[in-house]
C-alpha cells in the first residue's frame, strides 16, 4: 500500500531515505530547510552538497515549505542534526498531521541534558507524540544504501502495529527492516556507537592494529550495554542490528563520518579544522558530551566515553 511520506531533512541520510522510499512506490516529499538549496536540488535533481552523484527520481518533490512537505502526510521522517532537533521540532510541529506516524532517523544524545531523541520530542511536542513515534537505526551507511547495496535496519517503538506498518513501507529486495519494542535501547545504541567509532578511527589512524581495533569495539559494546541497562533498555538490543551491527559498520567504514574524525585526530589535525571541512555532522562529537551527562546522572562508569571527552574537549 502506497503512503504519502514527508522526509524532513536533506542531509545525506535524509536524501537517501527519500530516494529509497520513492523507489519503493511511495509519494515522497523532501523538505530542505534553505530555499536556495531546495531550488538548487530541484534544478540539478541531485543533492550535490550531501549526496553527490546520486540522481533523484523525477517523482520526488522538493520543497522548503514545511506545510507543503507535510500536507496529507501519513508518515513523517525526522532526519535532522541532533543539535538542531528541538528547534526543528518547534518549527515543524504545527504542520504535523495529527495521525501521521513519526519516524526518527536522528542519532544522538543531547549534549547539555543527556536526553534521548524521543525525550526531546515529548518535551517539544507533548508526551502523546510517543504513541506514534518510532526510531529507525541499524548498519546503514547512507551511500551504500543509495547505491542499492544490501542492508538491514531496525524499526523500534512501543506500538507493534505501528512498527510493523513502518516495516512494510520498505518493500525493496535489497533493504530489509526488522522491528523492536525497545525504543530506549535502539536510540542509545545508535547514539553511543558513534563515540566508539571516533576512537576506532584514532586506533586505525595510529596504525595500532586489528587487535586493538577489536578490543576497542568489544569494550565499547560492553560500555554501551551497561549504560543502556541503567537507562531501562533491553541488553539484547545491543547484540542486534542497532547495537553490534551498527557499531561494526560505523567503526570499519571509510565512509563513516565519526571514524573519519578519529583518523584525522590521530594524524594531528585539530577538531575545529576537521569539522570545518566537513559537510555532514559527526554526531559522536556532541554525543560524547551527552553520554557523559547521562552516565553521571545514572551513576554509570564509561571509561571510553570519558577518555574520548578528554581527547575531544
Amino acid at each position: 500500500m502506497s503512503e504519502t511520506i514527508a522526509i524532513l531533512g536533506s542531509g545525506g541520510w535524509g536524501t537517501t531515505l527519500a530516494v529509497l522510499l520513492d523507489e519503493a512506490g511511495h509519494h515522497c516529499r523532501l523538505w530542505v530547510r534553505r530555499p536556495d538549496e531546495a531550488l538548487d536540488i530541484e534544478r540539478l535533481r541531485q543533492n550535490s552538497r550531501f549526496l553527490p552523484g546520486i540522481p533523484l527520481p523525477n517523482t520526488l518533490r522538493i520543497t522548503s515549505e514545511p506545510a507543503e512537505a507535510l500536507d496529507g502526510a501519513t508518515l513523517a521522517f525526522i532526519v535532522v542534526p541532533m543539535r538542531s532537533l528541538a528547534e526543528n521540532l518547534r518549527a515543524l510541529g504545527p504542520h504535523l498531521p495529527p495521525d501521521a506516524v513519526i519516524v526518527s532517523g536522528v542519532k544522538g544524545i543531547a549534549a547539555d541534558t543527556g536526553q534521548r531523541v524521543s525525550e526531546i520530542a515529548a518535551a517539544e511536542l507533548g508526551p502523546d507524540i510517543l504513541h506514534r513515534w518510532v526510531a529507525l537505526s541499524g548498519p546503514n551507511i547512507g551511500r551504500e544504501v543509495a547505491a542499492r547495496e544490501a542492508t538491514t535496519t531496525v524499526i523500534a517503538g512501543p506500538n507493534r502495529a505501528i512498527t510493523e506498518r513502518v516495516q512494510r513501507i520498505f518493500t525493496l529486495p535489497w533493504f530489509r527492516a526488522y522491528t523492536s519494542d525497545d525504543l530506549i535501547g535502539v536510540e542509545l545504541a545508535g547514539a553511543l556507537k558513534n563515540i566508539v567509532a571516533i576512537g576506532a578511527g584514532m586506533v586505525d589512524g595510529l596504525h595500532l592494529g586489528q587487535n586493538a581495533h577489536a578490543a576497542l569495539l568489544t569494550r565499547g559494546l560492553a560500555e554501551m550495554t551497561r549504560l543502556g541497562i541503567a537507562a531501562g533498555a533491553n541488553p539484547l538490543t545491543f547484540g542486534g542490528l542497532a547495537g553490534i551491527g551498527d557499531l561494526v559498520a560505523t567503526c570499519g567504514s571509510a565512509q563513516s563520518r565519526n571514524h573519519y574524525v578519529g583518523v584525522q585526530l590521530a594524524q594531528g589535525h585539530s577538531l575545529s579544522d576537521i569539522t570545518g571541512y566537513m559537510e555532514n555532522v559527526a554526531e559522536g562529537i556532541e554525543t560524547t558530551r551527552g553520554a557523559r551527562v547521562l552516565a553521571r546522572s545514572l551513576q554509570v562508569e564509561l571509561p571510553i566515553a570519558e577518555t574520548m571527552h578528554e581527547v575531544l574537549f
